[in-house]
């Protein structure tokens, strides 16, 4: 830490200054309270250790001073002439702590090592609370789950570094907004971030995309073209659906992230560049390692630090939240006053699975706003979607293919009353496979 040392007895300070040193803190020393006052304005520290009796000025008056320039730094009176009224001062005045002289040397350090924990605690809180403001420049990124207090937090200490990221979650949870709050608050935010979904775009077309071409590279390669790669230097690529990555650009790819270089598509200049990569994906990568269709030494690469988006129906506590957003984003762009949502439409919205999550529950908002008459939304503007029986869906899942064609065929005959000849073209089979089917299973009846 840096320390001031201020006494006008020129031993005390030596001996102070000497084992602070000792103890690896930079230290400066002064023997009058002006002159600790002028060292302050040019270079702060974060611990003043100040005599209380000093010709000029007095420790109590240096005290005051000092947490006008510095209220941070922390302040450690000591003195030879102690009294309860002088530390009770001291204290109110600001003081850290209280020391008698002949100072004990165990005594200040441990005072120290408190001091030191506590401004590291006190660092960490700002920084993290900076980070936090700068991911409020998202207002989708909405919850008060306490899942999703966690992806915040993650976000914050992985903004930190510049390692890979693997964003995990199903469609529509918000892995590209998670994507671009970790650049947003990275030492890369003043970087460009760029986005490639692997999904869209055929293999033929993907590599050149990433990696860009040389001039006549192939038919139609007029002149050459920069790549995302090269684009993306000094700042993140955001690959999406990774796990749709064609095996032969896996190996470029990986090159790339190997050797922070690749060459362009018909080109043998070798690009080098300095770009944080993020990808994402709602596919089982493990399990397409397994199967051949992704690389393992890629999905290592790539996992170094994962991070997984919780689905909505694990969030329900920020539906609503999310809800209120929604409202009032589609109302300001349709220029419709809807205050909010009746009771009913609540209990359709909370009861519901949302499977495609937060996107379709934004999907859902938008058209609900869109063809509502009310000021609060109804039921009626919410039929698109039904709410799913928790029941039924557990009976679906239960079903095996037997039974469902069971089921399928025990619904033909209901609704042809019977007529196995219609209820067999119905389905799409032959007669005879639908007596033999309903011998099978019973259903002669």
């Amino acid at each position: 830490m840096r320390i001031l040392v201020i006494d006008d007895e020129d031993s005390q300070r030596r001996l102070l200054t000497g084992y602070l040193k000792k103890q690896g803190h930079d230290v400066k020393d002064a023997s009058s309270g002006p002159t600790a006052l002028k060292m302050l304005v040019d270079r702060g520290v974060e611990v003043a250790i100040t005599d209380m009796r000093m010709p000029e000025m007095d420790g109590l008056t240096l005290l005051r001073e000092i947490m006008k320039i510095h209220p941070d730094t922390q302040v450690i009176v000591i003195t030879a002439f102690a009294t309860v009224e002088n530390a009770v001062e001291a204290m109110k005045a600001g003081a850290t702590d209280y020391l008698i002289k002949p100072v004990n040397l165990e005594q200040l350090a441990l005072i120290l090592k408190k001091i030191e924990k506590s401004q590291l605690l006190i660092a960490e809180n700002r920084y993290l609370k900076r980070k936090l403001e700068e991911i409020e420049d998202f207002p989708e990124l909405i919850g008060e789950s306490s899942a999703f207090k966690k992806v915040l937090a993650d976000i914050t200490v992985i903004a930190k570094s510049d390692s890979t990221v693997l964003i995990r979650g199903e469609s529509g949870t918000g892995k590209e907004l998670a994507a671009r709050a970790i650049h947003h608050s990275s030492p890369q935010k003043n970087g460009p971030f760029l986005a490639v979904n692997c999904a869209a775009l055929p293999e033929t077309l993907l590599e050149s995309e990433l990696f860009g071409y040389e001039k006549g590279a192939f038919t139609g390669a007029v002149k050459r073209r920069l790549g995302r790669f090269e684009l993306a230097n000094k700042g993140t690529l955001f690959l999406d659906e990774i796990g749709d990555l064609p095996l032969p650009v896996q190996v470029k790819l990986l090159r790339a992230l190997e050797t922070k270089s690749f060459e362009r598509l018909g080109g043998v200049e070798v690009v080098n560049v300095d770009i944080r990569l993020i990808t994402a994906t709602n596919r089982n990568l493990e399990s397409k390692v397994k199967d051949g269709s992704f690389r393992e030494d890629l999905y290592y690469r790539l996992n170094v630090i994962p991070l997984d988006m919780p689905p909505l129906r694990e969030r329900k506590d920020d539906i609503m939240p999310l809800v209120d957003f929604f409202i009032k984003k589609f109302a300001a762009r349709t220029g419709k006053s809807i205050k909010g949502i009746t009771p009913q439409a609540k209990d359709i919205i909370m009861s519901h699975s949302w499977p495609g999550n937060v996107r379709e529950l934004e999907n859902a908002i938008e058209r609900a706003v869109v063809l509502s008459r009310l000021e609060l939304i109804d039921t009626d503007s919410l039929l698109a979607f039904e709410p799913i029986d928790p029941d039924q869906k557990m009976i679906t899942d239960n079903l095996n293919l037997a039974e469902l064609e069971k089921q399928a065929i025990a619904e033909a005959l209901r609704r042809t009353q019977g007529n196995q000849i219609e209820a067999a073209a119905l389905l799409g089979i032959h007669r005879n496979t639908i007596r033999n089917k309903m011998k099978q299973y019973g259903l002669d009846g």
